[in-house]
């Protein structure tokens, strides 16, 4: 038993180590922001955090170990790229943070553990203008002088972001994340819209032609097909030009088994480049190459057929295929669609039905959907009009037109609205790309093309043919 006439620590004397320690720490120490982390949603079962938010911040004076730099593992090389951890030890009071800081953290709704920092939680080190993760907590070191600890210390990591919401109103903090180019290898979005900025109408111009191929109709699909076959042609007899057409496919046909694997595919229509010129029986059509067989078609022809369809201005700001329109005295109209490219102009125009009767026509091309209107905002949540999807907002170029986001709940559709619930920002969307922004530092989307050149999913069965 110990002897009572001895102390072995007064309340006096801890408390006089605890000033020593609070003071050393505003004297060597720098100020740091604590972020704790709010839980918005967890799985019931095994409690894996599906949404979590860091809106409340603490300034708090910290001791850092090792003022030669970062922990030991600061850049590894991974499997998955170039990985920055630049770990960080620092040390605070426990009772700053016990009077400070767990008052105001103990009530508020989502936060767990107040009475300790926890792992999860974050700290923003201004020295490197960056954010950690705390990934343990030492509450024991050192042990329990004079029968009290004093200090905690917390390992951390470079934070790596993924759906969290981080809105901490301090502007050194949530300038990083408005701009993730700043530290490329810490953030980056989840997803990127492409949106329709200014838009302008495309125009073209066509021909009309005698003995021309009005159409081709497909009498038999054909099945097993890997590749788009090429559209043969018989040439036109002398004088006369040969018509070009290209084959459209379609799967999810089984034709005597061949097209079992749903890789293959038949041919659903053929639509016609240029109708040529000069024919007097109608040519003959085959289907050439692609790996496999069967399908069948005749060309029709006529007089007074749209030619050839040349776009003169591919215009802007497209999403979805316009409507083509064939303006001019016929016997029967024409039909025709029009091909949009990635960067939303009108490219081409392959015809569908050459129609007959045009002693000459006019091409009118509907315009685009209207260009948006309003400035995003950092972290304000956008709505899809259409499908209701939502998502934060990360960062908006104006200049390109993309929209980086996060938190993403639902699936956003090409062509519909998204509209901004702080901004009112309105924006049609062009392209969604759910990989996001390829940082340079990892290797993701190159291990999946990689893996899709081995395993094709596909199909069905990746594993076989059936």
């Amino acid at each position: 038993m110990l002897n009572p006439f001895f102390l072995q620590g007064s309340e006096t004397e801890q408390g006089l180590v605890q000033d020593l320690i609070n003071e050393q720490l505003r004297m060597y120490g720098v100020d740091v922001y604590y972020l704790p982390r709010k839980y918005v949603t967890e799985k019931t079962i095994i409690k894996e955090v599906i949404q979590s938010t860091f809106d409340i911040n603490f300034p708090i004076e910290a001791y850092i170990e090792n003022y030669e730099g970062y922990g030991d593992n600061t850049t590894i090389l991974s499997k998955f790229g170039i990985q920055a951890l630049n770990e960080l030890r620092i040390t605070i009071s426990k009772e700053r943070f016990e009077n400070y800081i767990t008052p105001l953290i103990q009530d508020q709704e989502d936060t767990k553990l107040a009475t300790r920092p926890k792992e999860g939680d974050l700290i923003f080190f201004p020295l490197g203008n960056r954010l950690f993760e705390i990934k343990f907590v030492e509450h024991e070191q050192p042990f329990y002088q004079l029968r009290k600890t004093y200090v905690y210390t917390l390992k951390c990591e470079l934070f790596r972001y993924e759906d969290e919401i981080i809105d901490t109103t301090i502007d050194q903090i949530d300038q990083n994340l408005k701009d993730p180019r700043s530290i490329p290898e810490q953030f980056g979005p989840t997803q990127t819209l492409t949106l329709v900025g200014s838009s302008s109408t495309a125009y073209a111009i066509g021909n009309i032609v005698n003995g021309g191929i009005r159409s081709i109709i497909v009498s038999n699909r054909g099945g097993g097909y890997t590749s788009v076959p090429r559209v043969a042609i018989s040439s036109a007899p002398s004088g006369g030009k040969t018509g070009i057409a290209i084959a459209k496919m379609i799967d999810g046909i089984v034709v005597c088994n061949q097209n079992v694997n749903s890789v293959s595919k038949s041919v659903q229509s053929v639509e016609i480049i240029n109708s040529g010129y000069g024919y007097t029986v109608a040519p003959k059509v085959a289907f050439i190459g692609g790996g496999g067989s069967g399908a069948y078609a005749t060309a029709i022809i006529n007089n007074g057929v749209v030619g050839i369809i040349t776009v003169t201005n591919g215009g802007s700001g497209y999403v979805n295929p316009p409507t083509v329109s064939f303006n001019g005295f016929n016997l029967s109209p024409a039909s025709a669609e029009a091909i949009v490219s990635s960067s939303g102009t009108i490219t081409s125009i392959r015809i569908k039905d050459g129609g007959f009767g045009y002693t000459g026509t006019a091409i009118s091309i509907s315009p685009p959907p209207v260009g948006g209107i309003g400035t995003f905002l950092f972290n304000e949540v956008i709505i899809g009009s259409d499908s209701g999807t939502t998502a934060r907002v990360r960062n908006w170029d104006y200049t390109t037109n993309k929209l980086n986001i996060s938190n993403v709940s639902g699936e956003f559709t090409a062509g519909e609205t998204v509209v901004g619930s702080s901004s009112s920002a309105s924006f049609k969307i062009r392209i969604i790309d759910t990989n996001g922004s390829d940082t340079g530092y990892s290797d993701n989307t190159d291990i999946q093309n990689e893996a899709n050149n081995i395993l094709d999913f596909s199909e069905r069965n990746p594993f076989g043919l059936v």
